[in-house]
């Protein structure tokens, strides 16, 4: 039984599946890499929690779907501790994602 939990557990993507089709579709329909700018659009356009599209593209890089370049075209990874740190408020906000000003991309 707990070996079919932890395989269940697995399976489960520690995203928001939604959202990550949403920044997927977009990144697709404009065949380049996304900004916080496109997040922040995206929020706007679906009544979507910007704090929330970020967590997803947090975890997505996390678990090695996206990737996230520098403003220098610089990979740069995103870590679980850099995301806790970023949290420290209970919600992001524009200031705490201020310097990623570089750009968000998938990997499959």
């Amino acid at each position: 039984m707990i070996e079919e939990l932890k395989k269940f557990d697995e399976e489960i993507p520690k995203w928001d599946i939604a959202l990550a089709a949403l920044a997927r579709e977009e990144f697709d329909k404009g065949g380049h890499s996304l900004s916080l700018e496109d997040f922040k659009r995206q929020a706007t356009e679906h009544a979507i929690r910007f704090d929330d599209i970020m967590v997803t593209l947090f975890e997505l890089c996390i678990q090695g779907e996206w990737q996230y370049q520098d403003a220098d075209g610089n990979d740069r990874p995103i870590t679980r501790d850099e995301v806790n740190k970023l949290y420290v408020g209970g919600r992001l906000a524009d200031k705490d994602v201020a310097d990623y000003t570089g750009s968000w991309s998938p990997l499959k």
